[in-house]
């Protein structure tokens, strides 16, 4: 009877943390292969937005438009940012993270300089939100998993610096998720931040049969991680998820898996 009624107060306790729902919201999310969905077949390979649902509240649709190898360039010339512009309602929200692709230099469909062509897209981004009464949240991109001498390192040079311009001269919210995302890499250290991203054995995953070697796409244990510190930098900025936010759910802890984008172990939501 004593280990019943710990447990039900454990789920109580557990249930108060959760963010009180609010009317119906939309959050879209636009960037590329990091945030990107993934089917079960690909597993481990998430994305980061695939598991941002698990700390909002039940009210909230996340639309994770975030497609794999793609830039501000590419998003528009093959379409998919007017689809994502078009769903945006009055009171939506839209995060945009961009930069990994843009920076390709050796890819010409995917590059654009930082200055001008990063930064005037991103300001495209972030006017048409506001035509549509919508939120835009610029997100730095997030940092891939290199090290030098020990330490965490920059990759994406100034792209970084364009969004957080864009966010200063727009006064638009910023996630510096780069800063965020290296800072968890360098206390993780070289070897344990390894299980944040698609290092495999071969044989252990279908998709992967031969294993993979992967600094920049994530493992579930990444992507989770990645949207918890998404979702605490959303939790404190002024937009309409204020207040609808847990920057410390369960299913965003390092020990959660659920072998797929699920906020509960078993189910899906």
């Amino acid at each position: 009877m004593k280990r019943a009624g710990a447990l039900a107060a454990l789920a109580l306790a557990a249930c108060a943390t959760q963010p009180a729902p609010g009317p119906p919201l939309q959050v879209v999310v636009v960037g590329d292969s990091t945030a990107a969905f993934y089917g079960p077949e690909r597993y481990p390979q998430l994305g980061w937005a695939m598991v941002l649902p698990c700390a909002l509240d039940a009210a909230v649709t996340v639309h994770d438009d975030a497609k794999g190898g793609r830039s501000t360039r590419s998003f528009q010339a093959e379409g998919w940012w007017e689809k994502s512009r078009d769903r945006l309602n009055p009171g939506d929200v839209l995060l945009i993270q961009f930069g990994h692709n843009d920076a390709s230099i050796d890819r010409p469909e995917r590059y654009i300089e930082a200055r001008p062509g990063f930064k005037t897209n991103l300001e495209l981004f972030v006017a048409a939100a506001r035509a549509r009464g919508a939120t835009p949240v610029l997100i730095t991109p997030v940092t891939r998993r290199q090290f030098t001498d020990s330490k965490s390192i920059d990759v994406h040079g100034e792209y970084d610096d364009v969004v957080r311009e864009v966010a200063s001269a727009t006064a638009t919210p910023l996630i510096d998720l780069q800063r965020d995302s290296m800072d968890l890499i360098g206390r993780l250290g070289e070897d344990h931040s390894k299980a944040l991203f698609l290092h495999l054995p071969p044989g252990a995953f279908p998709y992967f049969p031969d294993g993979v070697t992967d600094n920049t796409h994530f493992s579930e244990t990444g992507a989770r991680q990645i949207a918890g510190l998404v979702a605490k930098r959303l939790g404190n900025l002024d937009t309409p998820l204020k207040g609808r936010v847990d920057g410390r759910a369960p299913a965003l802890a390092p020990s959660f898996h659920a072998g797929g984008p699920a906020c509960t172990t078993g189910a899906t939501r």
